[in-house]
């Protein structure tokens, strides 16, 4: 009670916004794009308001380079397409418009309301439907996060605040804006982008904002898989994926994104396995090297395939189609909660596939293997399954010097290889020549 006393009396509830100046943010129009200053350059000069929103204005804040830019104006979608010669219409639950100016794409949205009562909602309380078009005011109300609710005017370099997002980003706080269970209830990607976003810029959750989230989980069910997918792969190429994890397990959402965590990170070579891809992922991206998502989503998921693949050999079945087995078995699992693509897959078996020929090292078959499309990144997973202690060290530095060795060198190799302990062959009797068989 006394909090909320206080944030009306501070005017933070209010509706009546704080215009910070320059002078109090530090933050320059020449921080933008060119694409973004042409685009509010253009709406204003016909007659509408220009406003960069959203995470690019709070990372400019912390200092962060942003990714992209967005800007929300007071213009319909069929009033700001005919401002520029390539714009497209896009989105069913929200009209979007993509400014599109050389190699950037802008994202131009229209001030949208939160009309509690013309929203269609399922039965769990979440939005299915709502395209309501309201004042700037009625749209920094809707958003999610106070530090997501800033605008940023490029006219007069302000920073316009109607829900204490400055104040909450020198707390260092995720705060939501509104009831959490409502909201979160009303989108529940919500819980996970405040999980992302925390351990992506550092802050801590809000206590409020943190306290329905581990009972909602189960509604993480409730949203179409592809939407999941989409914000979990932007959690893992974060470049914070271990924190973003860690905190994921901890709130209980993994439950409904990553069901499978649990049994991974209870095993000691699991634990340590998904550790390192991840670290390695997330030194990737901090250098803005690329990372492949197929890469990612199989070392997540190897543990559990091999597992799988155990526990088939053991029953006595042939490896190659255990393998093959296994690896349904644990996509069919895991993409009722996530809609991985088939893309990505496809990928991923090759991946699992090529990890038991790395044990043929003599004849043929290691030139075949050398040749293999997605060699490189199965190499790349072996050498992590290599690291994590999962197979002998050794076995990762032949292929490394095999791939690196000329001809010769190569050959040599193979021929000692070849001159190990051979297994006895069983010679094959001639026909006719069996016991008992005429003329024996």
């Amino acid at each position: 009670m006394i909090k909320k006393f206080i944030r009306r009396v501070l005017g933070l509830d209010s509706g009546a916004p704080r215009r910070v100046p320059r002078s109090d943010h530090g933050v320059s129009r020449t921080r933008l794009t060119p694409a973004t200053l042409k685009v509010c350059d253009a709406l204003r000069d016909a007659g509408f308001a220009a406003y960069v929103v959203g995470g690019a204005v709070r990372d400019l804040l912390l200092g962060i380079t942003p990714k992209d830019f967005d800007v929300a104006t007071d213009a319909r979608p069929e009033q700001i397409k005919p401002l520029f010669s390539r714009a497209f219409i896009i989105g069913r639950r929200f009209r979007l418009v993509h400014v599109m100016l050389g190699q950037e794409t802008i994202e131009v949205s229209t001030f949208r309301a939160a009309d509690a009562a013309s929203a269609e909602k399922d039965q769990h309380g979440r939005v299915l439907r709502d395209n309501v078009f309201g004042s700037i005011e009625e749209d920094a109300k809707r958003r999610d996060f106070t530090v997501n609710a800033l605008y940023y005017d490029p006219a007069t370099e302000e920073v316009i605040d109607f829900h204490g997002g400055l104040g909450d980003l020198k707390k260092r706080l995720m705060r939501v804006i509104g009831d959490p269970e409502t909201r979160y209830r009303e989108d529940p990607v919500r819980m996970l982008r405040a999980v992302r976003l925390a351990a992506k810029l550092g802050l801590a959750i809000e206590a409020d904002t943190r306290a329905p989230i581990r009972g909602l989980a189960p509604l993480i069910d409730t949203v179409p898989a592809a939407r999941v997918f989409d914000e979990m792969l932007k959690l893992l190429l974060s470049g914070h994926a271990s924190a973003c994890l860690r905190q994921l397990r901890a709130e209980g959402l993994h439950k409904g994104v990553l069901p499978l965590l649990d049994v991974i990170l209870d095993q000691p070579l699991g634990e340590r396995f998904v550790t390192l891809a991840l670290a390695q992922t997330d030194e990737r991206v901090r250098a803005e090297r690329s990372v492949s998502p197929a890469f990612l989503f199989a070392a997540l998921l190897w543990h559990e395939v091999l597992a799988e693949w155990k526990a088939r050999l053991a029953r006595d079945e042939p490896p190659i189609p255990a393998l093959e087995q296994a690896m349904d078995t644990v996509l069919d699992a895991q993409c009722e909660k996530l809609a991985i693509t088939r893309k990505l897959t496809a990928t991923m078996r090759e991946v699992w596939a090529m990890q038991p020929r790395f044990e043929q090292r003599s004849g043929p078959r290691p030139y075949r293997l050398l040749a293999a499309e997605r060699f490189r990144m199965s190499y790349d997973f072996l050498a992590l399954r290599a690291a994590s202690g999962e197979v002998p060290e050794e076995l990762e530095a032949w292929w490394r010097s095999f791939q690196a060795a000329d001809h010769e060198t190569r050959s040599e190799m193979l021929l000692a290889e070849s001159t190990g302990p051979k297994k006895r062959r069983r010679r094959r009797r001639k026909q006719g020549a069996a016991a008992g068989a005429p003329g024996a």
